[in-house]
């Protein structure tokens, strides 16, 4: 299939009216007006129109963006970022042109998004970490020189023992339909218990679960970052193994609008049609008759990117929150501001990141709750990084992790 240019109506449609500026992380850090959504369309219009050539110059402030889409959300032209974006990163793969650590992104890319070598991966990062080398690594500073290694070492949290979920689980009470769950490649391997809430979450509200062995990774972070034919390869592959199900439900923000998106890039294809099919958990469970029992708790919830300004949803995750008995959801300010993980952006560009990160936990810090609520692997790490660095004692839990813990007050029995 033909490489996709950014189309210049698209591009046109930036009136550059500066809304989007106050809402940039970029900007917001690094103060400069092609590091905003504003400037970055003014290039990408110059390089479409012939004006400009794609030179590395041009491809910094590409890479720069985090490709969080809060400009979306504050354009009142309807400016399809994005797509704009990605389809630009495209022609820069294509082309070659970078200033990113081309080893390093290759190492990432051949890793994160194939479930078999990821698990190989991080059974080796849990050997690392316990055999007490990983204490030894950081009490020496030996990845110091390399900072990028650094930022992926930090990151690294304790490394659980692999989980497999049943293929299938049985809808309880009213049976509503059958859905798939994507289990994800980072959230299936580092986060595999919200997988599980997930699955018995949807059973309790009566939907049959079935979980594919055959799946595999979504094409999220290929997508972010321009390599538009291993997303197309992933998605076509995706397409096949769920077919037959109602809904393909995922509990990662960056997934799910990834997914939502293959439409766009696979047009009259299964892709396509998968595409209308897909739900964050939160649809699918805020109107759901579950069984909850208290919490003595005191919540933050942080809009992940992808969720909030990808797939606009803003409201289902803290209605959700609400409705467990006893929790207190406090207001978080900046809260649909990028933690800074953005895919892989934290290991790519850890100096800007970093900034984001202390502006995040600053605000968490301020919001005095316990648990700070996030609907994405990439910021659950992200933060709780940041927080345990700071010596801030907050947990970071996904949303259906609190409502299962609420099931579990009324001693509802795990599925």
């Amino acid at each position: 299939m033909a490489l996709e240019a950014p189309g210049l109506d698209g591009l046109r449609a930036c009136v550059h009216c500066g809304i989007c500026l106050p809402q940039c992380p970029t900007y917001r850090v690094l103060g400069e007006e092609m590091d905003s959504p504003r400037g970055r369309i003014y290039l990408m219009r110059a390089v479409a129109e012939g004006r400009l050539a794609p030179t590395p110059t041009f491809a910094r402030h590409m890479e720069l963006c985090l490709g969080c889409r809060a400009c979306e959300s504050a354009c009142p032209s309807g400016v399809p970022f994005g797509s704009l974006l990605e389809a630009t990163r495209a022609r820069l793969v294509d082309e070659g042109v970078t200033t990113q650590p081309r080893r390093f992104s290759r190492l990432l890319f051949a890793v994160f998004p194939s479930p078999r070598r990821l698990a190989l991966l991080l059974g080796a990062a849990r050997l690392y970490q316990r055999s007490g080398l990983q204490r030894a690594v950081r009490a020496t500073r030996l990845l110091a020189p390399f900072p990028r290694l650094r930022a992926l070492d930090a990151l690294l949290p304790a490394v659980p023992r692999a989980a497999r979920l049943p293929e299938r689980l049985e809808a309880r009470g009213k049976r509503r339909g059958r859905v798939g769950l994507l289990t994800g490649c980072v959230q299936g391997r580092l986060f595999p218990g919200v997988n599980r809430d997930t699955a018995r979450l949807l059973s309790l509200a009566g939907w049959d679960v079935v979980v594919p062995r055959a799946q595999g990774c979504c094409g999220a972070l290929d997508l972010h970052a321009g390599r538009v034919e291993e997303l197309r390869a992933r998605a076509s592959a995706l397409a096949a193994v769920f077919d037959g199900v109602e809904h393909v439900v995922t509990d990662a923000g960056g997934c799910g609008s990834a997914m939502k998106e293959y439409a766009h890039w696979l047009p009259g294809t299964a892709a396509a049609a998968l595409a209308a099919r897909v739900r964050d958990v939160s649809e699918l469970l805020v109107d759901a008759d579950l069984p909850l029992g208290p919490l003595d708790v005191t919540v933050a919830y942080h809009d992940a990117c992808h969720l909030a300004h990808g797939q606009r949803l803003r409201e289902e995750p803290r209605a959700l929150l609400r409705r467990i008995p006893g929790l207190r959801l406090v207001p978080l300010a900046d809260s649909d501001l990028c933690c800074g993980s953005a895919g892989v952006y934290n290991l790519l560009e850890p100096a800007v990141a970093e900034r984001l990160l202390e502006m995040k936990v600053a605000r968490i810090a301020e919001a005095g709750a316990a648990i700070v609520a996030a609907a994405n692997p990439g910021c659950a790490l992200q933060i709780a990084r940041g927080c345990r660095e700071r010596g801030l004692d907050v947990e970071v839990a996904h949303p259906v992790e609190l409502l299962a813990r609420a099931v579990d007050v009324l001693g509802e029995p795990r599925g």
